[in-house]
């Protein structure tokens, strides 16, 4: 995921914003073997311990890149809902 954000020219503060571990350390499993089921969850768990609107949709947005660019499930992201705020990432 970190080199496929480098190859965009993410800037380093959105890859580091970007990484996945609490999704993937939330389930216990590696993010690559969990699904959308599991990102609805988490976005679900995130506004149940009260987070931002704005950290959610950057999670999302992270999601969202991860499954469409480094896992190439294009098809996934139209699954993963975003938060009404939109976003002006394209991954969002």
């Amino acid at each position: 995921m970190i080199e496929d954000m480098t190859l965009r020219n993410l800037s380093p503060a959105t890859q580091q914003s970007y990484v996945v571990a609490n999704f993937s350390r939330h389930f216990g499993r590696s993010p690559d073997k969990l699904g959308v089921e599991q990102v609805r969850a988490y976005q679900l768990h995130l506004i149940g311990l009260k987070r931002s609107w704005t950290h959610i949709n950057q999670v999302t947005c992270a999601l969202r890149f991860f499954y469409a660019v480094t896992l190439g499930r294009k098809e996934a992201i139209e699954n993963i809902i975003r938060p009404a705020s939109r976003s002006s990432n394209r991954w969002c």
